[in-house]
């Protein structure tokens, strides 16, 4: 992490001309400098436009006072809400609010709300960007995961934790099944315990830069993988908010069946096919078992999933139609 935008802004450059997206862009450093579109481009732009959405609400700009419809996109629900990043502005500043816990304001969710009204939506997958190959029962079941992003926070007396407080019972997981599996942690850890207890379990340790240094880099590594394993972080898990991770959207967009700590997404994503929802580590057990005994057909139906409730052709028009009668009415 640095405050020197050089490096980000020449990947920046990149991703976008690979996609035609580099017209008109502005990219805000630390210290205010616009690289790019101008500040005073930037905030005609921000007048003239239908719609500004903000993606994750991690960072703010001026500029969005000037739109006449502020969107909010919230990719953390539970800590969002909460207000754990501490960077955003309050999601009472915006016109419409999507979260990605699509459970929001259903029965038997208990993801904080801030008092505002929130519309489900999920992450889209251009699904022509990923493709999908033949899967190799020899690979291993692998994941890519940021260990403990946050702090675990407090809230109103209850406490809701990160990855790091979830995985207690699969430290020994391939050891005791059998399975070649892997991970690549990024972010916060101890440097001294973590690797240890995942190796004398049996995982084997991957390079999370290495694997994510660029979205082509990370491609071939999920499509180099059998399946997806993984848990959510506890204050997904305890809300039963019904997040579904981006990862393992397109893990299944790759044609890679993923089995995955349920959050409550069993109420909206059909599993048993494709998907390998688990609570306890005898049903993620039982998930490693069944990827191997229907490999093909997981594999098969992991893609479908991905077309049938992840396009980005559906989810991003239904979110837009949405965001624009919600402010019209």
């Amino acid at each position: 992490m640095t405050s020197d935008p050089t490096y980000g802004i020449s990947c920046f450059e990149e991703w976008l001309r690979r996609y035609q997206l580099d017209a008109r862009w502005s990219y805000l450093a630390e210290d205010g400098t616009a690289h790019g579109m101008s500040r005073k481009c930037l905030a005609q732009l921000c007048r003239e436009a239908d719609v500004y959405i903000n993606l994750g609400n991690v960072n703010s700009i001026p500029e969005a006072a000037e739109c006449r419809r502020r969107v909010l996109v919230d990719g953390d629900p539970v800590f969002t809400q909460i207000g754990a990043h501490g960077t955003g502005e309050a999601p009472s500043e915006y016109h419409v609010r999507f979260t990605y816990g699509e459970n929001v304001h259903q029965p038997g969710c208990e993801m904080p709300t801030a008092g505002c009204n929130w519309l489900p939506t999920r992450q889209p997958v251009v699904l022509d960007a990923w493709k999908v190959e033949p899967g190799d029962t020899c690979a291993p079941f692998t994941t890519v995961t940021n260990w403990s992003p946050l702090r675990a926070c407090r809230h109103e007396g209850r406490v809701y934790g990160n990855k790091d407080g979830e995985f207690e019972p699969f430290f020994t997981l391939p050891r005791d099944s059998g399975e070649q599996m892997e991970i690549a942690i990024g972010g916060e850890y101890d440097r001294d315990v973590v690797p240890g207890r995942f190796t004398a379990g049996g995982w084997h340790m991957a390079d999370a830069l290495t694997i994510s240094r660029d979205p082509w880099t990370y491609q071939r590594y999920l499509r180099a993988s059998r399946a997806e394993f993984s848990v959510a972080k506890h204050g997904y898990v305890s809300t039963r908010c019904g997040w579904f991770s981006d990862r393992s959207a397109t893990y299944l967009a790759s044609g890679r069946p993923v089995v995955i700590q349920d959050t409550g997404f069993s109420e909206w994503l059909p599993t048993g096919e494709g998907v390998l929802a688990f609570t306890t580590r005898e049903e993620a057990m039982a998930g490693l078992h069944e990827v191997n005994a229907r490999y093909d057909m997981h594999c098969r139906a992991a893609r479908a999933l991905a077309e049938e409730y992840f396009d980005a052709r559906h989810v991003l028009s239904s979110l837009l139609d949405r965001a624009m009668s919600s402010v019209d009415r």
